[in-house]
């Protein structure tokens, strides 16, 4: 199946060429191409065949015991738009060190096979460039990244953007052009190179790691299945991990009416191994068995098995079951591995082993400290203050450091603020339709030192007042961040049942403030359609019909107090007049507006039901009515 990822969805008219691929969710995609314009076709093809080769040779070194998630890599020899390539991809599931062996492998290959161009992608990306998010150009976005970023003789090479090149990813058939064309123009950058590649500085060593070996009580029949084939038990943790109703029915003999293939009777002590992520997705599985299993269990337990042993064990057992007889796995690769291996020892053309030869196999049991977290370390680290201990896998430590050494970095980068170090680069609006009209710097000067001293310029230029501003802003922010500190640890000082009430509490709060907002702006809809009822009929109008009487400009004499009390008695009837007026504007315009209404519902009939009032018959219907014979009803 192809997962390369196609253009984007044009349109059901002219030049539709169908609808936009992805990736699906945890594969990674990688092709590899010979661009030797010295070479012919039949040439091209054997030296692709030759990194095959090689790549079955690192395999043999390396992955003697390696155990993938899912899917192993895997590279087939394709031709497409008239060229040899080789292509393949993998699903890493959980395990994202199965996706770094994948990158590690094709980059140690690109030593050997100079001439070779290397791609590698995932449901993400180029997401070799977001590990190396924190050295990345302004101009080197997920907008233009894709079909920019190759491996190449042990490098990370990435094609730049140049002035007059529209800013638009590249499609592979321009990148290969560009590369064969202009092999000078894919440039390496090493800040860029070391922070993508950082998680590959413990490989090889780190391969072997990433294993975990553990001895386990089991029945002799799946003892044998996993020394004969150990890689089986990814999909034996798999299928209990993702265990259905029906899968779980298949374990309760009495339900279906079957015999177990696998049951558990004649336990044997066996070296299992795992990769991390299947041991761990074992381990922290809550499961009640059925009956049959949990005696099993129970059983085990009393022999002097650790529970958590024995409890590891009845999974291993389960998930074997459930693999082998659910119809949804019958096609896969590992069932019928197992239906063949099942058919030899009912034929008699295998046996189970013996105790002596049981014996004989190697056992491993493997540290489980990589499973403890110590949380005081922990914190440590997130402050960037690790002391000598650890907190877990060695690799999450790594992992964990790299990350608080970059938080670390951008904090202390004078220029950071909300919106990142630089604040809103264009290239991260999404408006692609006035591309035309932006211009492009240089990928070659964006780290320019004259930049830097602009820049540094500009910041001394900055006035003693706005300093203030600033550190005030500061000592705010250090405040609100103390208190947030403060609760914080309260919170994280109580009990599990304790944070439980408080988010029960937090939820219920939240969900009557919504209700509370969503009453309020149902109010404010209503009282804006009565505003505008009213204001369509006049009744806000600010001028009144009726006109204002107006006043003589009385001036204090001889006589002062007489014309002074004359002064205030119109001052003070005028008043009276205006809020007379303004009373009997708005009743005639909500009677006008109850009247348009025409005995419909409005806001006019509504306001005024609301406040217990009833409208009396319309004066105006009822001259009409005499004036036509009628007399009026009393």
């Amino acid at each position: 199946m192809d997962f390369s990822p196609q253009d984007d969805f044009k349109g059901l008219g002219e030049g539709f060429d169908g609808f936009p691929k992805r990736l699906p969710e945890d594969v990674v995609e990688y092709i590899v191409f010979i661009i030797d314009s010295k070479l012919s076709d039949t040439q091209t093809r054997e030296r692709l065949q030759a990194f095959q080769r090689a790549l079955n040779a690192l395999e043999k070194k390396f992955l003697k015991e390696y155990i993938w998630q899912r899917e192993s890599i895997k590279l087939d020899l394709i031709r497409e738009h008239g060229r040899w390539l080789l292509k393949g991809s993998t699903n890493y599931g959980d395990s994202v060190a199965d996706e770094w062996l994948i990158v590690y492998f094709l980059r140690e290959l690109s030593k050997e096979f100079k001439d070779a161009w290397i791609r590698i992608y995932d449901t993400d990306g180029e997401f070799l460039l977001i590990e190396a998010a924190n050295a990345l150009p302004k101009w080197l976005n997920p907008e233009v990244a894709e079909n920019r970023v190759w491996i190449n003789n042990h490098r990370l090479l990435i094609i730049p953007l140049s002035k007059q090149e529209s800013p638009n990813p590249l499609s592979q058939l321009e990148a290969l052009t560009i590369i064969r064309e202009t092999p000078a123009r894919p440039q390496h950058y090493p800040k860029i190179e070391e922070e993508a590649f950082h998680r590959l500085n413990g490989y090889p060593t780190a391969i072997s790691e990433n294993q975990h070996h553990v001895t386990l009580p089991l029945p002799r029949k799946v003892a044998h299945i996993l020394q004969l084939k150990p890689s089986i038990i990814s999909p034996i943790v798999e299928t209990f991990y993702l265990r259905d109703p029906l899968s779980l029915r298949l374990l309760q003999p009495e339900k279906s009416k079957t015999p177990a293939l696998f049951p558990p009777e004649d336990f044997v002590d066996v070296s299992v191994r795992f990769t991390k992520v299947l041991y761990a997705q074992l381990l922290g599985q809550n499961w009640t068995p059925p009956v049959h299993l949990g005696e099993a269990l129970e059983q085990l337990v009393k022999r002097g098995v650790p529970s958590e042993k024995a409890e590891i064990s009845i999974k291993i057992i389960a998930g074997l079951e459930m693999l082998t007889r659910h119809n949804v796995f019958s096609d896969k690769k590992a069932a019928r591995e197992i239906n063949l291996l099942l058919e030899d020892l009912e034929s008699g053309e295998d046996s189970l082993p013996t105790d002596a030869e049981i014996a004989a196999w190697p056992r491993r049991d493997d540290d489980e400290s990589w499973l403890n977290i110590d949380y005081n370390e922990f914190e440590r680290e997130l402050a960037g203050k690790g002391g000598g201990g650890g907190f877990g896998d060695k690799s999450a430590q790594d992992n964990l450091k790299k990350m608080v050494e970059r938080f670390n970095a951008f904090i202390e980068d004078d220029d950071a603020g909300i919106d990142g170090a630089d604040g809103l680069d264009p290239m991260d609006v999404d408006n692609d339709s006035d591309a035309e009209n932006r211009t492009w710097e240089d990928p070659e000067d964006c780290d320019s030192d004259e930049d830097d001293e602009k820049k540094k310029g500009d910041a001394k230029k900055k006035t003693g007042t706005e300093n203030d501003d600033n550190d005030e802003d500061d000592q705010r922010a250090d405040a609100e961040y103390a208190e947030y500190e403060k609760a914080y640890e309260k919170f994280m000082a109580l009990s599990a049942a304790e944070k439980a009430l408080l988010v029960d509490e937090a939820r219920e709060l939240a969900l009557t403030e919504e209700a509370e907002r969503e009453e309020d702006e149902e109010i404010k809809n209503l009282s804006e359609m009565m505003e505008a009822e009213l204001f369509g009929h006049g009744a806000l109008n600010a001028n009144s019909k009726t006109e204002k009487p107006v006043r003589k400009n009385l001036g204090v004499s001889a006589k002062g107090k007489e014309k002074m009390e004359v002064v205030e008695e119109t001052e003070e009837s005028d008043e009276e007049e205006d809020m007379l007026d303004d009373d009997y504007n708005l009743a005639e315009n909500m009677l006008k507006s109850f009247k348009g209404q025409a005995g419909m519902a409005g806001p006019a009939g509504n306001l005024m039901g609301l406040m217990g009032l009833q409208f009396p018959p319309d004066a105006d219907d009822e001259h009409k009515q005499i004036g036509k014979g009628k007399a009026p009803e009393r």
